[in-house]
């Protein structure tokens, strides 16, 4: 018998649009023999489905269950397609947990904790993980201006609680007036933001999950390389094309095992489950990679890196959400 398969979209942030592009992707590589698929809207004004003729109607949230041609619909997993709040930072999972859903992807606890760059670097790094120098800002409270302009120059300025690099900026040197600018920029996005020590390297990201037999492995990393004249990979270089993405990255042997090799270890410590994107830049001084941050919900778009990963490893997209579906 098919399962009963709830592609969870939508969002209450910025990356809504992004998230919805996802399951679009998504949805053309499920395998229809083994899943029957429903699309479920997940918005602040409500839940929604929209039935095959076209009806929307609202989710039960008591069971998470719709009706389609008259009859209750009870699903058997979901499959996570929510980038930022309430699907990556572990709002949406603690509901299924507590519902007794099984869905793909990190748990309540892990989810929260990595929606939390500071947290996360923190938990990282007393396992011996490489992280950058940082200090965070509370909008409500007064920042420490003299803290953070203790940090190594340049520096990044980002949202410590969202993702696609939305709200981001590098200062060059030691200007509070930029300084200032940048976090009220920040601010408009998250009540916490990170001011981290800009790494020159190589920017690596690379795709982890667990296989059939519970194996953490890896896929082929990808090098983001920027065009001219951009500074940062954030939002509109990520999704406006203004990055040179080289997949599988053009590294040497011994990088690409020291990244792959760190990626299995953070995935490890954080207790992640599911597909994963890490983020590293590989320090060219020290020779070895430092993690910038982990994306527990990874962009699944034509444009996005974890498809791209897929097909470099010589997979099917049918079978890579296959294997996310029935894993455990």
């Amino acid at each position: 018998m098919k399962k009963k398969i709830a592609l969870v979209t939508g969002g209450f942030s910025g990356e809504a649009v992004i998230s919805y592009q996802s399951a679009d992707n998504i949805l053309q590589h499920l395998d229809r023999e083994l899943f029957d698929v429903y699309k479920i809207d997940i918005q602040e004004k409500g839940w929604f489905y929209t039935d095959q003729q076209q009806s929307c109607q609202t989710v039960n949230r008591a069971d998470f269950s719709i009706t389609e041609n008259g009859s209750r619909v009870h699903f058997d997993k979901a499959l996570m397609c929510i980038h930022g709040t309430p699907g990556e930072d572990g709002k949406l999972p603690a509901y299924f947990e507590l519902i007794g859903l099984p869905f793909t992807g990190c748990d309540a606890s892990v989810s929260a904790l990595t929606m939390n760059k500071r947290n996360t670097v923190a938990v990282v790094a007393a396992a011996g993980i490489r992280v950058a120098k940082s200090c965070l800002a509370f909008k409500d409270q007064e920042v420490d201006m003299e803290a953070i302009l203790s940090l190594p120059f340049p520096v990044i300025v980002k949202p410590n609680d969202n993702g696609s690099s939305i709200g981001m900026s590098k200062i060059m040197e030691p200007d509070p007036e930029k300084l200032k600018a940048a976090l009220d920029q920040a601010f408009r996005y998250s009540g916490q933001v990170l001011v981290e020590a800009f790494i020159k390297g190589r920017e690596f990201t690379i795709g982890v999950m667990r296989d059939a037999t519970q194996t953490i492995v890896t896929l082929p990393m990808t090098e983001v390389v920027l065009k001219q004249g951009r500074e940062l990979f954030d939002f509109e270089a990520k999704y406006n094309g203004e990055t040179g993405e080289i997949t599988p990255a053009e590294a040497s042997a011994e990088i690409t095992a020291q990244v792959a090799c760190e990626a299995k270890k953070v995935y490890q410590t954080l207790g992640c489950k599911g597909i994963v994107r890490i983020d590293f830049i590989y320090h060219e001084s020290e020779a070895y990679p430092y993690m910038l941050e982990v994306n527990t919900v990874p962009g699944q778009t034509k444009e996005s890196l974890i498809p791209k990963q897929v097909a470099a490893k010589g997979w099917t997209l049918k079978d890579f959400y296959t294997e996310l579906i029935l894993a455990k």
